[in-house]
């Protein structure tokens, strides 16, 4: 099976509500009786649909298992972003041949299924109601059924942000402690000296000096500013960041002039295709931390052979928001390590590689409070493909 785009959101963001790995909490098996109870059927259950499978999370009137995508009744629900009420789903061109029907799963009659979708409007799998014999449901129960998915979804929203702030404020809180002396009190000093070298009358007849001192000062001003929005981003736990408008291109441009020093000194090529119109809704600095942490990383992982590094920045508008890709010609991330690398200093199987673990980290972290998603694949170079997927202005 294909794994689309909108196939690798749901799969992020179902991975953000951590699921899968244990019982269902308390409050969704309460959610689930309620729905059974008010729409008049013995059976009810919350589906999860990731890209291969349907997880039965909770359930009432029946075991909750795990089956193949193929064979689920609700992935017409992704397919339609609709809730779907069937009185006979033998009947109906839909269903008539699913296991769950036929008898080789259940043998499932009445069938109404209502999607959960994400506040980012991601559909991650369905509140379903359904019984062994037909039936229909009243406008009421139909409306009900409807508010409850919603309440499942606000659920797994409120769980997720009490996990991840308490995640935030433990890890960056020890974070800014320890940056606030270490790099503000440098820079402090350094754009001092760099506004004394300015000022200076040698300067007058140096311009090569000059600008290269400019930049200087402008680079130092940049990252100060940085240093300053991301301790004042850790204090509060990292749950607000700005909500401006963004140009791809300006924000791209600030993180490719922190990194001009290190591009060149790699001999690396870097090519940015996107439209200068093209703007997303977030924090300026804290999407160039995002951005200059992702091109950075893939200078860090240079291709075998000597070759120069190779890297691609695009982006396009989606349905789903406004997709931003960073491809380059290293040696890729193994299928297998590419989640475990956004944990907090985890490093891939190359320990060579500087650095402490920490930058895709952030990334993650500041795209998730942003309402995105962040991930890994395969680039058509046969590196690395990092993708981010941020809400549209």
């Amino acid at each position: 099976m294909t794994t689309t785009l909108e196939d690798r959101a749901r799969v992020d963001k179902i991975a953000q509500y951590e699921l899968l790995d244990g019982p269902a909490p308390d409050d969704l098996d309460g959610l689930v009786q309620l729905a059974a109870s008010v729409c008049g059927v013995p059976k009810a259950v919350i589906n999860i649909i990731d890209d291969r499978h349907q997880h039965q999370v909770a359930s009432v009137g029946f075991a909750p298992g795990v089956c193949s995508r193929k064979d689920s009744m609700c992935t017409a629900v992704l397919v339609e972003k609709r809730q779907i009420e069937v009185p006979d789903a033998r009947f109906d061109d839909r269903f008539a041949a699913n296991p769950f029907v036929t008898g080789e799963i259940a043998l499932v009659r009445f069938y109404a299924s209502s999607p959960l979708r994400t506040p980012d409007g991601i559909i991650i799998g369905t509140l379903c109601v359904f019984d062994d014999e037909s039936g229909e449901l009243k406008q009421s129960q139909s409306e009900a059924l409807a508010l409850l998915a919603g309440q499942v979804v606000d659920v797994l929203e409120l769980r997720r942000l009490t996990r991840e702030l308490g995640r935030s404020n433990e890890q960056l809180a020890s974070f800014a402690g320890r940056v606030s002396h270490d790099l503000r009190n440098p820079l402090t000093a350094l754009v001092g000296y760099l506004e004394i070298a300015a000022d200076s009358p040698e300067m007058a007849q140096a311009p090569h000096s000059a600008r290269a001192i400019a930049q200087a000062e402008n680079a130092a001003g940049r990252m100060t500013a940085m240093v300053t929005d991301l301790l004042d981003y850790a204090r509060v736990g990292g749950a607000q960041p700005k909500r401006d408008r963004v140009e791809l291109t300006t924000v791209l441009g600030g993180a490719l002039e922190d990194l001009d020093a290190a591009i060149r000194s790699s001999g690396a090529t870097v090519v940015v295709d996107v439209d200068a119109d093209l703007a997303v809704l977030g924090d300026p600095t804290l999407l160039r931390v995002v951005f200059q942490n992702l091109v950075a990383n893939a200078l860090k992982f240079a291709p075998q052979a000597g070759a120069a590094p190779f890297i691609e920045v695009t982006a396009q508008d989606t349905s789903l928001g406004v997709l931003v890709t960073v491809d380059d010609n290293g040696p890729g991330v193994p299928a297998d390590e590419r989640e475990s690398v956004f944990e907090l200093l985890a490093r891939g199987s190359d320990t060579e590689a500087p650095g402490l673990g920490i930058g895709l980290s952030t990334c993650r972290h500041i795209v998730s409070a942003h309402g995105g998603g962040i991930g890994i694949d395969d680039a058509p170079a046969g590196g690395a493909r990092v993708w981010v997927l941020l809400p549209a202005a």
